[in-house]
Parts: C-alpha cells; structure tokens; sequence
C-alpha cells in the first residue's frame, strides 16, 4: 500500500484529494493546522483505518515515522480574503512550510508534488498563460503575499529537484470550484451561489468584462492525479480554458438558482487580474488530461451542494 503525506488535507481541494486517494487504497496521513480548512471536510474518512489526521503547522519542525511514497504539499490559504487576513503565515506557509515540506520527501526519498497556482503569472499580459510565461506580479502588492509564496515555492521546488535529484512535480492550479467551498470563501462562484440562494445582490468588482476560468473540482483531482504520477518535473498548468466575464457567470448562477438577485458593482480590488485563462497544451500532451465538467453541470452540482450545506 502507497503512503502519501498531503499538508493541507483537510482544505477544499486538500480533501477532496484526501477522499480521491483514500478511495484508490492509498495510506493518508493529513496534516492541517486548521486556520482555513476544517475537520468537517473530511469527517467521512477520519476515524478509518488507513487514514489519520495530524493537526500541525507545517512551517514547524514536521517529523512523520515510517516510509512514505509520496508529499502533496497543499497547505497554503488561497483566497484574497484569506491572504488579507493572514498575510504572514501565508508568506511562511510557502517558504518554511515548503522548505520543511520538501525535507520530509528528502528524507524518506518520496515524489514530492507542489500546489502551486494561477497567481504566479499575476495580472497577465500574455494570454492565455503558458507555462513558459513569466508572470507579471506586484511583489509588494496585496496580492503579493500569496503570488510571491508561490513563486518562491516554486524555485525552492525546483532547486530540491537540481541540487538533491528530488522526483518534483509542480501544479499551476487555476480557478477551481465544487462542493465543500467555503461561503466565506470570498472567490466568485461560492460568494455569488451563497448571494444567488439568498436572493441578496450578487456583488461584482469593476464593470465584470474581467475573465475567468473555472476547474471542477473532479477534474482538478483527475489532473492532480496524473500529474502525480507523470514524469513531469517543470510545471504543469491544471485548469478548464473555458473563459467567460464574471457578468456572465454572475448571469449564469441567477438562471440556475432561480434566484431573484440583482447585480451590484463596487469598485475593483488593486491587482485583480483582467484575464486568467490556461494554456493547458502541455497537460494534453504530457499527462493525456483535460476537463470534461462544463461549466453549467459544475454549477448545478455546486449549487446542490450549497443548499445541502456542504459549504460552509
């Protein structure tokens, strides 16, 4: 049986990768210091035999017994209003946590996969983002705690990989949504449904022309997971090239909730991206993988979610 560590488990994707994995007959250990993931996310799984639940905080010291085949480093908080709230240990999370991360799959001489993100290539002037694209971020910014502890996660990784011969693989995650997001969350799909559900106004930034691209979260893990398993070592953009304005997911979710919203404007955050959409050439070629969900049965699923309480 395969034994695999992922920091961050018992966070949105953290667990459905948690639950994904546990149901492939893999051995979990989770960790999570909890400030941004909960218990409540992966309560199916936790008092079974091959899987156990570790409260900890990855920029400390982590000692794990035993053997282990691979670390899935996703611990991190990964909405603005997260990063906002915690803007250091986010910027520890990355470099720390990753460092310590990575010294654990060192030592046990286990795969080691990085959830990096979208963000490093920041307010992009290439479009769509390919791997190749060096990014575009204010260091300084307040985006910058959350992009540049990628960036640095990143070169860590990589210098693990030229240094120590580490098996990295490395995740450019794009905008991803289901089941289990936080009504907090404070991303568009889980702010707009809890809004939609509530009939209150559905609250957009700018004028909504911005674009966006949106993973199921099924398709996520299905990406993570071959990725997981590749040969790959350079990163890997994991994300759904469907691109649409936020105007027009906003439209969507109302039509699908049946909801009676109306839409409020405010003003747009220092920043925020006008276009994100993956170039995912390189996962069709190397991993065989794309997404499949469409948007409006993402939605539908999301929603159903939502209303079984299933956010939080």
């Amino acid at each position: 049986m395969k034994r695999i560590l992922i920091t961050g488990g018992a966070g949105f994707i953290g667990s459905h990768l948690c639950s994904f994995l546990y149901e492939k007959g893999f051995d979990i250990i989770c960790i999570d210091n909890l400030i941004t993931g909960t218990k409540d996310n992966i309560a199916h799984i936790l008092e079974e035999k091959n899987f156990e639940f570790i409260q900890h905080d990855v920029t400390k010291y982590i000692d794990i017994g035993g053997k282990l085949d691979y670390v899935l480093h996703f611990a991190s908080p990964s909405s603005p209003i997260d990063y906002a709230k915690f803007p250091i240990q986010t910027l520890k999370v990355g470099s720390i946590g990753t460092h310590n991360a990575l010294g654990v799959a060192k030592a046990k001489e286990a795969k080691f996969l990085l959830a990096s993100t979208s963000e490093v290539y920041g307010d992009p002037t290439v479009h769509p983002q390919p791997e190749s694209y060096w990014g575009n971020v204010n260091n300084i910014g307040p985006r910058g705690v959350y992009d540049e502890s990628k960036r640095f996660a990143e070169a860590i990784t990589m210098a693990y990989h030229n240094t120590h011969g580490l098996d990295v693989k490395i995740a450019r995650i794009f905008n991803t949504y289901g089941p289990k997001m936080r009504k907090s969350d404070g991303r568009a799909i889980p702010t707009f449904i809890e809004q939609a559900i509530n009939n209150k106004p559905l609250t957009v930034f700018g004028d909504g022309s911005q674009t966006r691209s949106f993973c199921y979260i099924s398709d996520m893990i299905g990406g993570l997971y071959k990725l997981m398993n590749s040969d790959m070592n350079s990163p890997v953009n994991i994300g759904n090239p469907d691109e649409l304005t936020i105007i027009g997911l906003t439209e969507k979710i109302i039509k699908l909730t049946g909801s009676k919203s109306k839409i409020e404007f405010k003003k747009l955050p220092v920043d925020d991206p006008r276009t994100r959409r993956p170039d995912i050439s390189l996962a069709i070629k190397k991993l065989g993988w794309r997404a499949t969900v469409g948007l409006e049965d993402g939605l539908k699923k999301s929603i159903e979610g939502f209303k079984g309480n299933e956010g939080r």
